[in-house]
């Protein structure tokens, strides 16, 4: 059998229990051919003939590097522009008109290679303008943000922007360039991207009007998905919305949330924020 499929049950375990300690994130039995898949070339870059051995090498100290790039290999997920578009929408005709033109603070919490945060930043600056609005976008994969800070994709994932959109926040490439598509900065800078791993609280005090933590929880189970919404909601503000993926649920989780749709649910708003609604 060839090295590049043959992993033991040990290597395998050992693998898959790192990045649940890690990253949170459930490697089902049936995904031994989607973890060999993506680290086989490592093991031929550094000249190992067993998952064994690559794994003893990213455990030790002069792995360190390793250890963050077999993480992005394995916790790297799909995205495109304006996936599963309903909540864009939500966001444009519920969310923004009851701000009442109060700043915007939205944190998309699992970025990927970029293509939500700078889909939402379409929607909030077509609506909002140049007012005050901006996003912070993370992701546990280094790889993955450095590749979201350019805004520089293939025109091929361009399919689902909207095509006003496309003409004001879009720019086409010319010359080497040919066949990419690139936000337009002014955009771009209203995103602010950092590495963060949802298994873990935010180290400031920031608060968020929106949340979006989309098609990320499927990876996770019960234990995990309630201590990283737990997490989350930390950041959100009373009256604040958090938005999942549509195939994704708080159901068996023990939250303070309410259900506005399936897939979307807001933080209650405090006394306070009550009051101040009544008077005016």
């Amino acid at each position: 059998m060839s090295t590049h499929n043959n992993i033991s049950p040990f290597a395998f375990h050992k693998i898959r229990d790192y990045v649940y300690r890690t990253a949170g994130i459930v490697i089902g039995n049936e995904k031994t051919a989607m973890v060999t898949g993506r680290l086989w070339r490592r093991l031929e870059l550094y000249g190992h003939k067993t998952y064994e051995a690559y794994f003893a090498y990213v455990s030790s100290p002069e792995g360190a590097q390793e250890r963050s790039t077999m993480l992005d290999l394995l916790t790297t997920n799909e995205t495109y522009f304006f996936r599963e578009p309903a909540h864009f929408d939500f966001l444009r005709d519920e969310i923004i008109p009851q701000q009442r033109n109060k700043p915007m603070r939205v944190w998309c919490a699992a970025s990927s290679t970029g293509e939500e945060p700078h889909s939402i930043a379409m929607v909030l600056s077509d609506v909002m303008g140049k007012t005050d609005w901006d996003i912070l976008a993370t992701d546990i994969s280094g790889k993955v943000l450095e590749h979201a800070r350019t805004g520089v994709y293939r025109a091929e994932r361009i399919d689902h922007i909207p095509a006003n959109y496309l003409k004001n926040y879009c720019r086409r490439g010319i010359g080497e360039y040919e066949g990419m598509l690139a936000v337009v900065p002014s955009l771009r800078s209203r995103i602010r991207f950092e590495q963060h791993n949802l298994m873990h609280t935010r180290k400031n005090d920031e608060q968020f009007d929106v949340i979006f933590l989309r098609n990320v929880l499927i990876y996770f189970d019960q234990p995990t998905k309630q201590k990283v919404i737990e997490n989350l909601l930390q950041c959100l503000r009373p009256g604040g919305w958090l938005i999942l993926g549509h195939c994704e649920s708080i159901t068996g989780l023990n939250l303070k949330l309410s259900t506005v749709r399936p897939s979307i649910y807001r933080k209650p708003a405090d006394a306070v924020q009550v009051l101040q609604k009544l008077a005016v």
